[in-house]
């Protein structure tokens, strides 16, 4: 069944003003129930944690909801794998610290310069504080996908570790995770997954993949700033955990340090109760062949990932026309219609003869809102030769984005580029 965006956009208050959002992938607009969700804790059950009177009581049977809830989201096996944390690159650095006490002087690790620098850099000064070498598997710049044979010379080397992202938060492609982790593990790396870009685009399953560890952030899939770390339960079971006394020894306490953004967790819960409505409204039973069995609201994630998925491959499709017949556009990363379900809808292009930020604060004048620069992702303007000329204009509507919205960005783009030249 196709969304119905009206009935969606009424989830979202923020698109009541006149603005179209394509900033999404730096983060999406909150959906009405996580809003919910966070001023019903504050008003009801405001207390901090494992005390022995209601609020308590209920903020911690709330709290363990939001973890089960999260585990149900990526399809991890219990909810003592789920932790949270202020956000994506804070999870990082904290539990790299972990990780890395195992390394030894010598050994290698492994990142991909196709990542967030989130994911690169808090490696690089865990291997630095080890005597650990880092090894770069390179992308093909021509289309932005990994090159798998770099990354096969790469772990060919036997790294302890790879931390590799699911999707590009700069040129939206999508990595045949399966595939990598596969090869990872056969040379005894762990698999350090970066989902923040592709969490609200499509379907994960942790089990399937067999990721070792993911991290994602909530206010990318329609919550609040909150971070979200999956890990085996064995593999956190046996991490050195920095934190302080008394706090637990078992996980996920042991790595969620001090008293955490409660109504932020209430706030997550939301966001899966807002999927878990989009799974419910308009999703549709999955193939036969599929090897997801669900039941309940693990079925109804699934199905809400995969409807959201359906929609954005469409809208991706329009903006590539768009994109494409623009006279002075240049389009960083995959460009065929046709390979659209290997990416997600983040375009990067830049404009000829215009510095990005010029174009950004264009399209802004017209109260459409994109961004430009790195974006964190410095490793691929580098790559590309961007960075010292102001990175890339990027661009990324989600499910709630319509294709109306995407024509008027089409018009007031042709509109930039034929006043500054680039006319035929």
């Amino acid at each position: 069944m196709d969304l119905n965006i009206d009935l969606i956009r009424k989830q979202f208050p923020a698109l009541n003003r006149p603005a179209i959002f394509f900033d999404n992938p730096g983060g999406t607009q909150i959906a009405q129930p996580s809003l919910d969700r966070m001023v019903r804790y504050l008003n009801e059950c405001n207390a901090n944690h494992d005390g022995a009177f209601a609020t308590s009581r209920a903020s911690d049977a709330l709290l363990h909801e939001a973890h089960q809830a999260m585990a149900e989201l990526l399809n991890a096996s219990r909810a003592e794998e789920i932790i949270f944390g202020a956000n994506m690159t804070t999870l990082t650095l904290h539990i790299s610290r972990s990780i890395s006490r195992a390394w030894r002087a010598g050994e290698k690790i492994a990142v991909t310069n196709l990542d967030h620098d989130a994911n690169i850099t808090p490696w690089t000064l865990a291997a630095a504080d080890r005597g650990v070498q880092v090894l770069r598997v390179d992308f093909h710049p021509e289309e932005g996908t990994l090159n798998l044979d770099s990354m096969q010379q790469v772990l060919d080397q036997k790294p302890r570790l790879l931390a590799v992202g699911y999707a590009s938060n700069a040129l939206g492609t999508i990595n045949p995770l399966e595939k990598i982790i596969a090869m990872a593990h056969d040379v005894g790396a762990l698999v350090y997954v970066d989902a923040v870009q592709y969490a609200p685009h499509g379907p994960i399953d942790v089990l399937g993949l067999d990721c070792d560890f993911l991290v994602c952030s909530a206010y990318k899939f329609f919550g609040p700033h909150a971070g979200i770390l999956y890990g085996k339960y064995a593999l956190l079971e046996e991490l050195f955990p920095y934190k302080v006394r008394p706090a637990s020894n078992e996980p996920p306490g042991k790595f969620e340090t001090g008293t955490q953004n409660h109504e932020g967790l209430a706030g997550v819960l939301g966001a899966v109760d807002y999927l878990e409505w989009v799974g419910q409204t308009f999703g549709e039973p999955l193939p036969q062949e599929s090897p997801w069995k669900f039941q309940g609201r693990r079925l109804h994630l699934k199905q809400a990932m995969l409807a959201i998925q359906n929609h954005e491959h469409q809208i991706s499709r329009m903006l590539l026309d768009i994109l494409e017949e623009t006279p002075g556009i240049t389009i960083y990363g995959l460009r065929d219609p046709d390979r659209v379900a290997e990416r997600v809808p983040t375009f990067a292009f830049r404009l000829k003869g215009m510095h990005p930020r010029k174009v950004a604060e264009a399209l802004d004048k017209q109260n459409i809102y994109v961004w430009d620069g790195n974006y964190y992702a410095v490793s691929v303007t580098e790559r590309l030769g961007l960075e010292d000329s102001g990175g890339m204009v990027r661009v990324g509507p989600v499910h709630y984005n319509t294709p109306e919205e995407v024509k008027r960005f089409g018009e007031v783009l042709a509109q930039i580029a034929h006043t500054h030249g680039n006319h035929e």
